[in-house]
């Protein structure tokens, strides 16, 4: 018999988890289980509940055991450090004081176990964008940000990108045409395409995946406001890169930026609600940095609809780029792709295990692709990551603004805006002013400002660009 004496000698505590343990015990017992493998079962659901909440001999158990967590962590202490962990910074010299400020607050959460700045950081909601924040044992939704999995993809073509100048008019009614943008850009359902993904079994999992599957199935294949564009143009490959398997040369290529839409949206609002609820005692400057642990039921369904979140995001982008190629009867050579606004399980150098958000920061571990955009008339870069520690293995995710919006809007004209994008041979359909090239930091002095983390492999020039109407 396996008594409560036995099972606190093991770690488990007082309690009604202990009854629940044994009632378990009895259970597995019935089903022909040897005692040891008993024991050995309970342990795993203690040390890992949320692996054993669809068991049905254990799922009352694991439920305990994490509602008995989360109790843990909601009292946890969440006075802040007197003085922030240090973390290194690339381009500091174009990296305004808030930014600094934000990411001195988050460092001293006490959950806070490394961070870094990236060279085109700048002011966001609790977290810089820009920002790299490693913690451990739990995940803070507002750090992920509203826009979950927002990425790049860059499909590369086998015709010249001579095609640009001899069939203008073509390319910019395919962009025109097969794709939607804007807070209500959807698809009407006959002209709506199946995907893997509205097929995921994850949909399923939680009550507000439940309520979302609907949007998903009509924003799929569209893009967002502000910064999300998707846009023809040049690829330059300097020297052949057998891991892209192209030879040197200038590629017609389709580049997007967008994210998980009002999926990502609805559910970074309600997690983060949740884990603020749960730190009614932090500071004001760090609220909205509020975490789950990651033992925790929230925890666990934030941590699902988040990875969920991030394969509907790059399903939205596989649909964009497979509408806009067949309309022009194209197919890709290669591509790349990447997100940011994520959180990653990954290890530090001392081999601490972590959860890393990279706010508006893109992954460069050892041989990574990424791509990081300019502006809408400046160039990209497709870019191999060097494995940096110091910078948790990341790089920027873009050029970052030196503007924000109202500044932009107040400051920069439409003459100014369109002289700039004459000059560079670039057309613009829609986009906002607040979106001007003017509004961003020098994309060359940014990744001059990361050749420590990124190697450059190829160039990208923006010719045709499409974004969301002012």
């Amino acid at each position: 018999m396996i008594t409560g004496k036995v099972l606190k000698a093991r770690g488990w505590s007082e309690g009604k988890v202990i009854g629940l343990a044994k009632a378990a015990a009895d259970k597995m017992k019935s089903t022909h289980m040897v005692r040891d493998d008993i024991l050995d079962r309970l342990d795993k659901v203690r040390e890992a509940p949320e692996e054993y909440l669809t068991t049905p001999l254990l799922a009352d158990l694991a439920r305990e055991v994490i509602r008995r967590q989360t109790a843990e962590v909601s009292r946890m202490d969440d006075t802040l450090r007197d003085e922030p962990l240090p973390f290194h910074t690339w381009g500091a010299e174009d990296i305004d004081a808030g930014a600094v400020e934000q990411m001195n607050n988050a460092m001293k959460l006490p959950v806070a176990a490394a961070g870094a700045l990236m060279p085109d950081a700048h002011v966001g909601y609790g977290l810089p964008i820009g920002g790299v924040f490693a913690t451990e044992g739990c995940v803070i939704p507002y750090a992920v940000g509203v826009d979950i999995a927002c990425r790049m993809r860059l499909s590369i073509y086998p015709q010249s990108s001579h095609v640009i100048g001899q069939k203008s008019s073509q390319l910019a009614k395919a962009l025109l045409d097969n794709t939607r943008f804007g807070a209500g850009g959807k698809w009407q359902a006959t002209d709506r395409v199946a995907h893997d993904v509205l097929d995921d079994d994850a949909w399923s999992s939680t009550r507000l995946l439940k309520s979302l599957k609907g949007k998903a199935v009509e924003q799929l294949g569209t893009s967002g406001t502000g910064n999300h564009f998707v846009e023809w143009g040049s690829f330059s490959l300097e020297e052949d890169d057998e891991q892209l398997g192209l030879k040197k040369g200038e590629y017609l290529s389709l580049l997007s930026h967008s994210g998980s839409r009002g999926v990502g949206f609805k559910i970074a609002n309600e997690y983060s609600k949740i884990a603020r609820d749960l730190h009614p005692k932090l500071e004001n400057v760090v609220r909205h940095l509020a975490w789950l642990p990651l033992g925790s039921e929230a925890g666990e369904e934030y941590w699902i609809s988040m990875e969920l979140a991030g394969r509907f995001a790059s399903a939205n982008h596989a649909v964009i780029h497979q509408r806009v190629a067949r309309a022009m009867g194209l197919q890709e050579a290669a591509f790349v792709e990447n997100h940011h606004n994520f959180a990653w399980r990954e290890k530090l150098e001392d081999g601490r295990e972590v959860i890393v958000h990279r706010k508006g920061a893109t992954p460069a571990g050892e041989g990574v692709f990424g791509v990081i955009p300019g502006s809408m008339g400046d160039a990209g870069y497709v870019v191999r990551g060097k494995g940096v520690a110091a910078s948790i293995n990341s790089a920027s995710h873009g050029a970052g603004r030196k503007m924000s919006r109202r500044a932009a809007n107040d400051s920069i004209t439409k003459t100014m805006r369109d002289r700039y994008l004459q000059e560079r041979g670039v057309t613009l359909l829609g986009g906002g002013l607040d979106e001007s090239p003017q509004a961003y930091k020098d994309i060359e002095s940014v990744i001059a400002a990361q050749s420590d983390l990124v190697e450059i492999v190829g160039k990208f020039s923006p010719r045709i660009v499409r974004m969301a109407n002012e």
